[in-house]
């Protein structure tokens, strides 16, 4: 019965479903996880990588983090080649903000922005889902830290920590356990590489299978954007005991 009302965005099945969205949001269970974790002093984004070879240009391409303006980034789980275009298209949002108003665009105001261009992928016909979702981190002077999650219908919410991609409930479920209010940054580090060693597929974490980017306040109180270097990647999930230290071979 599903496949009179799954050809079309526009048509709503009996049960009040549109099923194009719903297959959007289960390409996105077939990437990698992404976490997003709010702490008092800035927002952690953690990712697990699905191109892990030794081949790859790390240093020139990234899977799961990018860089949206000098006060926001994102973590992505999903079709890459949907996300870049709506990257982009956040890129040009926030620049032309800038440019009109000389000042940084306000972070949910960008990210409504850009669901709002969601949304419309689901209400006209001959058009498709971006079958992607994501993790919105950011600052500004109105509220401060912020973090958010999308989803492709376009909706959009604030979270405290949240999770998407593969096992993106088992994350959550974690999250909602362990996170406590007035977490530091360290502490959210800790948490999101916890989760990650708990639900990723892999039988351990190393760091060529992990991203992770911070957005924190600089000591001269400018928004930074970080990307955490694999070789500082692995030094922190020996800390955290998330993964065993390198033994030498004879």
């Amino acid at each position: 019965m599903s496949r009179r009302y799954d050809s079309r965005t526009t048509i709503f099945s009996p049960e009040g479903r549109l099923y194009q969205v719903e297959y959007a949001m289960e390409a996105i269970g077939n990437a990698g996880t992404a976490i997003g974790i709010l702490s008092k002093d800035g927002v952690v984004l953690v990712g697990e990588k699905k191109v892990t070879s030794k081949l790859l240009q790390t240093s020139t391409s990234t899977e799961k983090m990018y860089k949206i303006d000098d006060h926001v980034a994102c973590a992505v789980a999903g079709i890459m080649s949907d996300a870049n275009i709506l990257i982009n298209t956040a890129r040009v949002q926030a620049q032309r903000y800038t440019l009109a108003y000389q000042e940084p665009m306000p972070v949910e105001q960008l990210v409504q922005s850009l669901c709002d261009t969601k949304q419309g992928y689901t209400q006209f016909g001959g058009l498709r889902p971006f079958g992607v979702s994501f993790l919105f981190a950011g600052w500004d002077k109105n509220f401060g830290f912020q973090l958010y999650m999308s989803d492709p219908s376009g909706n959009y919410g604030g979270w405290k920590a949240a999770a998407i991609g593969a096992n993106n409930q088992a994350a959550q479920s974690i999250l909602k356990q362990d996170y406590k209010d007035e977490i530091s940054r360290e502490e959210a580090v800790q948490l999101a590489l916890k989760v990650l060693s708990k639900t990723m597929d892999s039988t351990s974490l190393t760091s060529d299978k992990l991203e992770l980017a911070e957005v924190f306040l600089s000591p001269s109180g400018k928004v930074k954007y970080q990307v955490c270097p694999p070789e500082n990647l692995t030094k922190l999930l020996v800390k955290h005991g998330v993964t065993q230290p390198a033994t030498e071979t004879a």
